[in-house]
């Protein structure tokens, strides 16, 4: 029956009256997500990369001193407790610790940013694999930032992108 031909307390009105009444408060919550989100898209990648970098360059930057700040005390964790297989305790001891200062600085300037990123995933991997498995909630949050790094660069704030390692439109990638 046509809506005009309709008695006006037919039941289907009640429906649609609730059906209206109950829908346009989602759809104004759905509207403010949805410009939240929108807003929160508009947050510069590029302080995001920046953060990652000098986050990640941290821990293993400290790390790295914390090394050399007691050598011995470092080589001789390297022979009890981390007992990396293959390598002798000094030269894991030295290639951690270069590569843990040297890396992390790399990362401070955003300079080779995605190369500095795979030694320090290949020390997770060992790390994870022989040293500390149960670790995995720490390795993989580091983890993850250092693929982001390696996936999408150092960022517009980086010696990389200033003297033309990484290209300026962030679509030629």
């Amino acid at each position: 029956m046509p809506i005009a031909a309709r008695p006006a307390n037919h039941q289907g009105d009640d429906a649609m009256q609730t059906m209206m009444t109950t829908t346009t408060p989602m759809s104004s919550a759905r509207g403010r997500i949805s410009w939240a989100l929108a807003y929160l898209g508009r947050f510069p990648l590029a302080v995001l990369q920046l953060m990652f970098r000098f986050a990640i360059a941290g821990v293993f930057l400290k790390a790295g001193l914390n090394k050399i700040a007691s050598w011995e005390l470092t080589v001789q964790l390297f022979a009890d407790e981390y007992k990396v297989p293959v390598l002798p305790p000094e030269f894991a001891a030295a290639m951690s610790s270069t590569f843990e200062i040297g890396c992390s600085i790399l990362l401070i300037l955003g300079l080779g940013t995605r190369l500095a990123t795979l030694p320090l995933l290949g020390m997770i991997a060992v790390i994870q694999t022989f040293v500390y498995p149960n670790a995995y909630a720490e390795h993989l949050t580091w983890a993850s930032i250092l693929l982001f790094l390696l996936t999408r660069g150092g960022g517009p704030l980086s010696v990389d992108r200033a003297i033309g390692l990484e290209p300026a439109d962030p679509e030629v990638r």
